[in-house]
């Protein structure tokens, strides 16, 4: 199964051939979750191109596409929720309060309505994937969780759906996001091991683009809390807004 939300792009569709190539039958899940969404964010705005995504999951061999509707997902008088727990407090959920009880609920439900062997997800997403991961360890739910790459334009910004939003100047900014990923790399790969300097650099980049802070962080890839020194494989992660459109973007450094 290929969780998505719809509005599809190249990211996506890796996800479908990494499934096509494991899995005998794959099974693409369409569904704008109204759950994960604060009551100030854009899931009115979300962008909504069924058509074009039944056609582009088509044209990779996709064998089922799931488009539940709301009533469906959430029937009359449902009232179970999913919190995770630790792994879902820092970063996006520190900025997104009750963003991933409504994530983990919902792909809960996916996974018992579709039951697949195996499920595919985006590392863009990461602390997305870790929260799944959690979830279904602890609740013991028979199924295989596999991160794929991030996949990236040419000019390394991570594809998202809401690139579409970008302007072509707030576009061309966005891309600070992957430099600055490009720049934590560098540093640690000279040498540099304190934390609090890498960030600092990180910043002074993204603001010097024009963009707004959620976060920029540097944390253990387990368990997302936060390090002062790049002493092991080290999560770099990051949220901004550019003109107002929030975008993601993380990478793993290397000491």
């Amino acid at each position: 199964m290929v969780p998505t939300m719809g509005a599809l792009h190249e990211g996506h569709l890796s996800l479908v051939r990494a499934s096509k190539a494991d899995c005998d039958i794959t099974v693409a899940w369409i569904y704008v979750n109204p759950s994960q969404f604060a009551p100030h964010e854009d899931l009115s705005k979300y962008p909504r191109t069924l058509q074009a995504d039944i056609d582009k999951l088509d044209s990779c061999g996709t064998d089922l596409v799931f488009v539940p509707t709301d009533a469906e997902v959430y029937r009359p008088g449902h009232s179970t929720w999913i919190e995770v727990g630790t792994i879902a407090e820092p970063l996006e959920g520190r900025c997104r309060p009750g963003h991933f009880r409504g994530v983990a609920t919902v792909v809960l439900k996916m996974l018992n309505m579709v039951q697949p062997d195996l499920a595919y997800f985006g590392q863009k997403d990461f602390q997305q994937a870790a929260v799944i991961r959690r979830t279904i360890a602890d609740l013991d739910v028979p199924v295989e969780i596999r991160v794929c790459p991030t996949i990236r334009e040419n000019d390394g910004l991570a594809m998202s759906s809401r690139n579409v939003y970008l302007s072509p100047d707030a576009r061309q900014r966005a891309v600070v996001l992957w430099n600055g990923l490009e720049i934590a790399r560098r540093m640690v790969a000279a040498g540099q091991r304190d934390a609090a300097i890498i960030v600092r650099q990180m910043t002074e980049l993204v603001v010097a683009a024009g963009g707004e802070i959620d976060y920029i962080a540097l944390v253990d890839p387990n368990t997302l809390a936060a390090v002062t020194e790049i002493a092991f494989p080290t999560l770099a992660a990051l949220a901004i807004k550019i003109d107002g459109i929030r975008l993601i973007d993380n990478a793993i450094l290397e000491p």
